[in-house]
């Protein structure tokens, strides 16, 4: 965990490069909505962990769906980043959280290289790439550059790609970033918790582990054609869900010899075994929005036993990050498990 400055400090540079201020809310995935379901494990699952929502048994979960952009201006129908943050309800009255993005590596590798990137990823005025910049980009196995969208003025893009011309570790994240897309619906992308975990089994082996979710009703995005709306994806959700529950598959990849468990900018081979550890049925948009879409609170390392956090410097990070963002905006406090203090 870094210490209380450099979190607030983490908060802090995000906070000064919105396109407006956000007030007390969060500075990133700043605009979601809070859906209430119930998860279920595999029957397998309980072989590969101990803790209590791998045991079979029917959990109530909350989540928050939100587009990753941060301000008060809502952009559904824009390239972006999203968000699917679950709180698995424990029989303790605590809970494990598991946040997770429609980005499947992230572009830092710790809190010195965010600190770089928020230097040179910051808001700048964006312009429309001329055809010929473009056919270059190609000509050199570049991704052209997107178009503004019409009420696009500024954006960090160039920055970030700045960025990852600079630093290799950078570049497939960065890549993923401009060309993500937006989908037809929160329940319709996957989403992936970038960290490594370590899980624990009945027998006492501990393995590391990437977790990721897989829509059920199949990834579908915007055609590049469609019309573009600033909000479809809140009323598209709450259309979906009061004709029928939205599933979602928890994934889970074991890491082998030679993968990178603490750096979450290097994606582990495709070969890698995959569990389906169980079911998360959204029944529901919370009636109660400000309670449990706002103020609820998630950080990647409030985790139940049976679940550890790796070294990952970004993972460490977000623990204090996390909470400093919350205690700026009064979300729920965060309530730590003495035996997953390590």
């Amino acid at each position: 965990m870094v210490d209380p400055s450099t979190a607030k400090r983490l908060v802090r540079v995000i906070i000064d490069n919105l396109p407006k201020p956000v007030g007390a809310r969060r500075p990133v995935h700043t605009l979601g909505i809070g859906v209430k379901g119930e998860f279920v494990a595999s029957d397998v699952a309980r072989t590969y962990c101990i803790a209590e929502h791998f045991n079979g048994k029917p959990v109530d979960a909350s989540v928050r769906f939100s587009n990753g952009l941060g301000g008060p201006d809502r952009h559904d129908g824009w390239s972006d980043v999203r968000g699917m943050a679950v709180r698995f309800h424990l029989s303790d009255g605590l809970g494990s959280d598991l946040i997770a993005t429609t980005l499947g590596e992230f572009f830092v590798r710790n809190v010195d290289d965010f600190f770089e990137f928020s230097e040179i990823a910051k808001l700048a005025p964006y312009q429309r790439e001329s055809w010929w910049r473009k056919l270059g980009d190609l000509l050199q196995l570049k991704v052209p550059r997107r178009n503004p969208y019409p009420s696009e003025t500024r954006s960090v893009d160039a920055g970030a790609l700045q960025y990852a011309d600079m630093h290799r570790f950078a570049q497939l994240g960065v890549f993923q970033v401009g060309l993500i897309g937006a989908p037809v619906s929160y329940a319709r992308a996957p989403y992936h918790a970038v960290h490594t975990f370590w899980v624990t089994a009945p027998d006492g082996v501990r393995r590391p582990v990437r977790f990721s979710w897989q829509p059920v009703a199949g990834v579908c995005n915007t055609a590049p054609t469609d019309e573009l709306r600033d909000d479809y994806l809140r009323a598209e959700l709450k259309d979906r869900l009061r004709r029928w529950p939205a599933r979602f598959m928890l994934m889970m990849m074991i890491g082998e010899a030679g993968d990178a468990f603490d750096d979450c900018t290097k994606p582990w081979p495709g070969t890698r075994t995959r569990i389906a550890m169980g079911t998360l049925t959204l029944t529901k948009v919370a009636d109660d929005q400000e309670k449990d879409g706002e103020r609820i609170s998630f950080n990647p390392n409030r985790l139940a036993p049976g679940i550890d956090p790796s070294e990952d410097p970004i993972l460490k990070a977000r623990l204090g990050a996390y909470e400093a963002s919350r205690e700026m905006r009064g979300g729920c406090p965060f309530k730590w498990r003495p035996d997953n203090a390590k």
